[in-house]
């Protein structure tokens, strides 16, 4: 496998059950988001663009939300640019490895969703009033957003697990990673807003009914654990060991490729165990049928959308193809406000 694009064929066996779809309006989606993303300051020098282009978030949207309409899919590829923006920072820069300056920016961001930050004070960094832009911008019911919220603290209890790991210079148990990653990698999240973009609104007893959420927890491993197989070398590079892969490495003292091969067994037992669990959800749970459906249909795009998009996407390659010292794509005035100046360094 050459660097920045392992793809081992037991992955593509593990999909091959869950056709690629794509929304019709891909296109719409990523200019939408190139406005957006300059309109709300989330990215100021040009390393920092071409980057964030050849990133593609526009079509990863439109093909893990295939059904959403126009104005639907434009929001989901402005959640993922915001998504994907935050999590360099947390991942790459020296955000992620200050617990304090994490929980810090960590409580802006809940200020805004809790309804304490609406309007963020003046000098309040781009990644916060950006997320006030969404939220105004996201209609969904209260049960809704109560469950986003808990989704979004439980990322940022995560995130700070991951900082404490980094300052301590400590590798995972698998168990504990497992656990976390679903959090770290906002796939909770994310999968909330199937019920935005399909205007649904599913009822607590049947979240966390438990074929429910055992169908939900597998979709979101799997994403999270094909997610660490494409990006290992990125990490790797970077230094970064919050990846299943190294971290199975790690635990049972085997070579890369061989952990990888592993990881991908996992993901496929995942895929078919998602399959049991939503046809057991459909047919305990027969009264709520025309709201499952969707959701169902959404993790499974979500599934195999990341996937597709992962093997393509140049995100995963350019840290590794700039070697040990990635280029300069970190802007400290996103997390910092008015005090941080564009374009500094990791």
């Amino acid at each position: 496998m050459s660097a920045g694009t392992r793809s081992p064929e037991g992955l593509h066996l593990a999909f091959r059950h869950l056709p690629p779809e794509l929304n019709p309006h891909a296109a719409a989606a990523v200019s939408h988001l190139r406005g957006w993303t300059e309109r709300h300051g989330l990215i100021g020098t040009a390393t920092a663009r071409e980057r964030f282009d050849r990133a593609d978030f526009g079509s990863f949207a439109a093909a893990t939300y295939p059904t959403a309409d126009r104005q639907g899919v434009c929001l989901i590829a402005d959640w993922f640019a915001w998504l994907f923006l935050l999590d360099d920072q947390l991942d790459d820069g020296a955000l992620g490895k200050d617990p304090l300056k994490t929980g810090e920016l960590m409580s802006q961001l809940f200020e805004v969703l809790t309804g304490d930050g609406d309007t963020p004070p003046a000098g309040a960094p781009s990644i916060v009033t950006s997320l006030a832009d969404l939220w105004r911008r996201t209609e969904a019911s209260p049960r809704w957003r109560a469950r986003f919220v808990d989704h979004v603290i439980a990322g940022g209890l995560a995130a700070g697990w991951e900082a404490d790991n980094r300052a301590r210079g400590m590798i995972p148990d698998v168990p504990s990673y497992v656990e976390n990653r679903r959090h770290t990698g906002a796939i909770y999240v994310c999968m909330d807003l199937i019920e935005v973009v399909e205007g649904i609104d599913l009822p607590t007893e049947v979240y966390d009914s438990e074929p429910f959420a055992r169908a939900l927890r597998a979709a979101c491993d799997v994403v999270c654990w094909t997610n660490d197989v494409y990006s290992l070398d990125k990490e790797t590079a970077l230094g970064e060991y919050h990846n299943l892969v190294t971290v199975v490495q790690h635990a049972h003292v085997l070579t890369a490729d061989q952990a990888v091969d592993r990881v991908a067994a996992l993901i496929a037992d995942e895929v078919e165990s998602f399959a049991r669990w939503e046809g057991q959800a459909l047919r305990t749970l027969p009264e709520h049928t025309a709201l499952l459906e969707p959701y169902f249909a959404g993790m499974r795009s979500w599934m195999r959308g990341n996937f597709d998009w992962s093997a393509r996407t140049r995100r995963y390659r350019d840290a590794v193809e700039s070697g040990p010292d990635p280029v300069d794509y970190l802007e400290l005035a996103l997390v910092d406000g008015a005090s941080g100046e564009p374009g500094e360094r990791r």
